[in-house]
């Protein structure tokens, strides 16, 4: 999963990026200090792959993962040029989704490129500038489709779906607010449409206000926002996660109970991004490795398989199925299949999160 971290310049994302990826990127206050986009790989939190190790002893354990791209800050008229805009706008077509930090604190001390504090408004300025984006490929198509029907009807229900789009973005309304058939989405599929990827908007808090998101204004507005586009929103407090990320585990468990947080932010971007895309995660294990394979929710066992290898899909025979928690009450396979609460499944087995599965396959 490819997530894209975008904003305004000076609202936290390149922050949030070290924190989430304990990286190093440059988080200077002042624009453009992020010009290509820095990459991290990030473990998706597991608690069920710890209690499977302990259960299998594998030599291995190996979670999903995410790559966070934070692009640099964007600003009105990127889409035009402005800051270099276009090259960083070339970096969010590679992601399956947007994750929009928006700053919702105040700091006198943090220069804001806009003036002033205004979620809103920031969301207004990035959304424009994505759609402006998507308007250019847009036309450059529709010019070549225009010409292409006259000689070649097939291409009408093209033509009638570009001018759809062309006429929501006029009306300023994003791409992913808009509903398509099956057959025109795959006939934008390769266009990369920025305005059509989902969005998760992440309100960057300060310290003191993550125990009672409930009095930012800012986030209030932010979420009400996301809530009316179909979108989602989610606090976070930069700061804090960049604390959080110099910790071990035990030391982030304590520090977190200090502040009276049941998850840190990585964890609840995590599962919000997870949500957002429709994804869920089913494990497998054995002596050599327990390990979580992320798909999408609705994906069959044959599918599924494929993840692992796509030979196991074109031989799938069956998979044998435990329910996690069933596994881990039992203490051992064995024990499991004993009572009867290992299944076995056929190719149209639509997989569980949390499914503890074994394969069989014939090459």
């Amino acid at each position: 999963m490819k997530l894209g971290i975008v904003g305004l310049p000076n609202v936290g994302k390149s922050t949030l990026f070290n924190a989430l990826t304990a990286a190093t990127a440059e988080a200077e206050n002042y624009p453009f200090c992020t010009i290509e986009p820095n990459v991290g790989i990030v473990p998706v939190p597991d608690e069920r792959l710890k209690m499977l190790a302990q259960l299998v002893k594998p030599e291995k354990v190996t979670p999903a993962t995410i790559e966070f791209f934070d692009i640099a800050g964007l600003v009105k008229g990127a889409s035009k040029g402005e800051g270099l805009g276009n090259k960083f706008l070339s970096h969010i077509r590679e992601v399956q989704a947007i994750i929009h930090v928006v700053r919702c604190f105040e700091d006198p001390n943090v220069t804001h490129v806009e003036g002033k504090i205004s979620p809103l408004n920031d969301i207004e300025i990035i959304n424009l500038e994505l759609m402006l984006s998507d308007l250019e490929i847009i036309e450059n198509r529709l010019s070549k489709v225009e010409k292409l029907v006259k000689g070649d009807t097939s291409y009408k229900k093209e033509l009638d779906l570009l001018n759809k789009l062309k006429y929501s973005i006029n009306k300023n309304i994003p791409l992913r607010n808009l509903k398509f058939t099956p057959e025109e989405m795959d006939l934008i599929k390769n266009f990369n449409l920025l305005s059509l990827k989902p969005v998760l908007y992440v309100c960057n808090i300060s310290e003191e206000e993550l125990i009672d998101v409930e009095k930012n204004n800012y986030v209030k507005l932010v979420k009400q926002y996301a809530e009316k586009e179909g979108s989602q929103a989610i606090a976070i407090s930069g700061k804090i996660e960049s604390e959080i990320a110099l910790l071990n585990e035990e030391e982030k468990e304590i520090f977190l109970n200090e502040l009276g947080l049941k998850e840190s932010g990585l964890d609840k971007l995590i599962k919000a991004s997870y949500d957002l895309l429709g994804l869920m995660s089913f494990l497998t294990a054995g002596p050599k490795e327990v390990r979580a394979w992320t798909i999408k929710k609705g994906t069959k066992a044959p599918q599924a398989a494929g993840k692992i290898h796509s030979d196991m899909e074109k031989g799938f025979i069956r998979a044998e199925v435990i329910n996690y928690k069933d596994l881990i009450e039992c203490g051992s396979i064995a024990t499991a299949k004993e009572k009867g609460l290992v299944r076995l499944e056929g190719k149209d087995y639509i997989m569980q999160d949390g499914d503890v599965v074994l394969f069989r396959f014939n090459v």
